[in-house]
């Protein structure tokens, strides 16, 4: 039987393996002769959201900004704020003051812009005069004459009680002593002071006359002394009736003046008449220190006034901020979100009071506009929950945070609430946005603006000129050479490459922005060149992939050794190079893998030996018992499928994952079972359906690229390249060194659209149609396997009738 050969297959040329750039039209030789770019590239849908969400003043329309790492999240928002915030208006400025009738509660006071710090300095001024007016007003002399006054006044009419005192312990014959201990009253007998040995030999009736006149002195003494104590608190009550007459003139003097210039502010005046209150009831902390004799031998410290009931303490001065504030918290740990209450040492106490009190970032942004990465948020405790609470309720509440959870009993500080209204940007990952949405019922109600950032553009004459705008403003940015035109064609095609498609450019300008400062670097290590050119960003490119491919570099050692085991050279049945790709986070790389299969007699299909093994993915899974339907579909429409596969990736050793591979699956098992040799020098990648069709795959650069090297490191011979779904032909960017193999015939990239194409150029010769008689076209592929397919199922039949007679017999026997 003559084998029928298989038709010329199509091969990619240069310019269909790699699309270059050229920017010609755009009519400069160098990033010197264009205008750095102000608006964003691409990112329209984001920018939209973006105006809408910070546009819109309903409660509840926060923004999430969903994207990749790298795409300009930040940059955008920063830019979009910097205009908007401008025109806004400025927010007021926020105070705590002392809460003189509750001081675990400190009351907070909203001022104009700017009028917070000027507030605070009208309170300290106000100190200032008092501790310097009060202690004059009461050494003046009118001060001193009445309160000498009232002090003799006192002591006449003291003096006249004793005399009184005096006029009847005299009429009673009694004699009355003052001494340090109090007044003693002393009978007198005959005239003079009776002793306690004349007193005991006095008879009753003596004695009972004296004790009688004691009694009654006595109780005048308790009189005078009554009259005395009242005369004293009355003279007590006239002094400070002086002392607040004093004082109230002393402050009123000063504090009127305060309450003329914030009469508009009812809080404020509120304020100022409790603090004139406290100073009058609390007077003596503004006189001067008296020298006090101490009760112990030693002197106590002792803290000295500080007046601290009457300062302002300014949680949020907006006096310098032009419009409304923008704050952006790299590090939202609770206390820098939300304030904290700070304490100090005091004789080996922790203490607080109101100006302890520290605005966190959401205070600052009051009025404006605060964006924190989402994943710092999660990440701290309370922080997530307490947010909400805030945005929930429109207030700010700066408290301890163990007392806010109750994990702590002690008495502390709960300052009065502040106003609230700020629009919180979150900025994160879309499958954070897509948890956050799924898990948690209040993210929907709280951020109900979602900015969704492509990490990729369509590749148009306008997005090039925006590109090169965009290399012109990192250079004037940050101070680097300026790039010729070849230079800048050379960033474009990378950003194709790392875009993935010839028709994108990637917007992950993080990435694009680091090989425009490492090109930079080159240019000035060569030092040839007053700009950056193509080569330069080719270095840049090529010496960043060295940095990181070691691990590629051993692998392909390992095959080079022949340790690890694939041939680029001759034909094997059942036996075909697949492709994988690894990624190392900020490199990946493609490796060949062997894939063999044996197909035997059988009902067990299509045997995955990484799944028995659990070395294969769910995907993986899918993909081997796809080929069962299709092989069941094309060969078994007029015989059962008596097959049993096994599939196996040779030296493998970790979990395989992924539909890419199925292809080449498919096309050893046909091997395996037409007996036709697949060629060894060209590998195979791209997943296949139950129809037959070829499906796109991801990585198809590093795929070709890795199996390019190991092609080099054995030897190119000119009849080696790679076979690719057809679709994935506009994802190519190869590298400089694939595409001259490509020019001068020594490596080739096939696009295919089915199966029967791909096994045409792995075995060379013809797939085969099935003629109208159902059969297939003698001398191809797939009457070999058909072919095979029906001598299995003919042994089967056979098999089992012998079995079933064999049964029959024993049977007999047995009966």
């Amino acid at each position: 039987m003559s084998k029928s050969k298989a038709s010329k297959p199509k091969r990619l040329s240069v310019n269909e393996a790699y699309r270059f750039c050229d920017l010609s039209k755009l009519g400069f030789n160098t990033t010197e002769e264009i205008e750095a770019c102000e608006d964003f590239i691409g990112q329209k849908r984001a920018v939209d959201a973006i105006y809408f969400g910070l546009g819109i003043e309903s409660r509840g329309y926060n923004l999430y900004l969903a994207g990749p790492p790298g795409v300009g999240k930040t940059s955008v928002i920063r830019s979009i704020l910097s205009k908007i915030a401008k025109d806004k208006p400025t927010p007021p400025d926020w105070c705590y003051v002392y809460n003189f009738q509750d001081p675990n509660t400190p009351k907070a006071l909203s001022l104009p812009t700017g009028m917070g710090k000027v507030f605070k300095k009208d309170m300290e001024d106000l100190v200032e005069n008092l501790r310097n007016n009060i202690p004059r007003a009461f050494e003046s002399k009118e001060y001193e004459e009445e309160k000498q006054r009232i002090i003799n006044e006192t002591q006449k009419q003291k003096g006249l009680l004793f005399e009184e005192l005096q006029k009847k312990a005299s009429e009673l014959e009694m004699q009355v002593q003052f001494t340090p201990t109090g007044i003693v009253t002393i009978p007198l007998f005959r005239g003079r002071p009776i002793t306690q040995e004349e007193y005991n030999m006095l008879d009753e009736f003596h004695k009972e006359d004296i004790r009688k006149r004691k009694e009654k002195i006595d109780e005048e003494v308790t009189e005078v002394f009554k009259k005395v104590r009242n005369l004293e608190k009355e003279a007590m009550d006239k002094l400070k009736e002086l002392d607040k007459r004093v004082a109230l003139f002393a402050v009123s003097y000063v504090i009127d003046g305060i309450r003329e210039k914030y009469k508009s502010f009812p809080e404020i005046i509120d304020y100022l008449d409790m603090a004139q209150k406290h100073i009058l009831e609390n007077i003596e902390k503004f006189l001067p220190e008296k020298g006090e004799v101490p009760p112990f031998p030693f002197k106590l410290p002792q803290q000295k006034p500080t007046f601290t009931e009457y300062q302002v303490n300014v949680v949020i001065d907006n006096s310098n901020t032009k419009g409304a504030p923008v704050i952006f918290e790299p590090h939202p740990t609770y206390t820098n979100l939300f304030g904290s209450i700070e304490r100090e040492a005091r004789f080996g106490v922790l203490v607080t009071d109101f100006t302890m009190i520290h605005a966190g970032s959401l205070a600052k942004a009051n009025g404006g506009y605060l964006v924190v990465e989402a994943l710092d948020v999660l990440k701290y405790p309370f922080v997530w929950d307490s947010l909400k609470k805030v945005l929930e309720n429109e207030e700010l509440r700066i408290e301890d945070v163990y007392q806010q959870y109750g994990l702590m009993s002690t008495v502390g500080l709960r300052p009065e609430p502040i106003k609230l209204n700020v629009k919180v940007i979150l900025t994160g990952s879309p499958l954070l946005y897509y948890l956050l949405y799924a898990y948690d019922e209040d993210f929907m109600k709280l951020f109900k603006v979602k900015a969704d950032f492509d990490s990729v553009v369509d590749r148009t004459d306008e997005m090039l000129s925006q590109y090169a705008c965009f290399v012109k403003s990192i250079c004037d940015k940050e101070n680097l050479k300026q790039f010729d035109r070849s230079g800048v064609e050379a960033v474009i095609e990378y950003s194709s490459r790392i875009a993935g498609d010839q028709n994108k450019l990637s917007v992950q300008f993080g990435a694009i922005s680091k090989i425009i400062r490492e090109a930079n670097y080159w240019a000035n290590v060569d030092g040839k060149n007053k700009y950056v050119t193509r080569k330069h960003v080719e270095r840049a490119i090529e010496e960043k992939i060295y940095r990181s491919n070691m691990l590629e570099e051993k692998i392909q050692e390992l095959i080079a050794k022949g340790i690890i085991l694939v041939d680029t050279e001759g034909a094997v049945v059942g036996q075909i190079n697949g492709l994988a790709v690894y990624n190392l986070g900020d490199y990946s790389f493609g490796k060949p893998s062997r894939i063999t299969c044996e197909t035997f007699m059988g009902t067990e299909g299509v045997v995955n030996i990484e799944r028995k093994a659990n070395l294969s993915g769910n995907i993986h899974n899918k993909g081997v018992l796809i080929l069962s339907g299709y092989i069941g579909s094309k060969y078994a429409q007029n015989k059962p499928l008596s097959l049993s596969a096994s599939l196996c990736f040779e030296q493998s050793y970790e979990l395989v994952e992924g539909d890419s591979a199925s292809a080449a699956e498919l096309v050893a098992i046909i091997s395996s079972l037409s007996g036709v040799p697949i060629k060894q020098g060209i590998a195979i990648t791209g997943s296949v359906n139950q129809k037959g069709q070829i499906q796109p795959i991801g990585g198809v650069n590093e795929k070709i690229e890795g199996f390019y090297h190991v092609c080099k490191i054995k030897g190119l011979t000119g009849e080696q390249g790679v076979i690719i779904p057809h679709q994935n032909v506009q994802n190519l960017m190869l590298k400089k060194e694939v595409l001259e193999a490509i020019k001068e015939g020594k490596f080739h990239i096939y696009p295919v659209q089915t199966v029967d194409e791909a096994i045409e150029i792995l075995t060379g010769m013809e797939a085969g149609e099935r003629k109208p008689d159902g059969q297939f076209k003698e001398g191809t592929v797939n009457y070999l396997v058909d072919k095979r397919l029906k001598e299995f199922a003919e042994e089967f039949r056979k098999l089992a009738r012998q079995r079933q007679g064999k049964t029959g017999e024993n049977e007999t026997e047995e009966h």
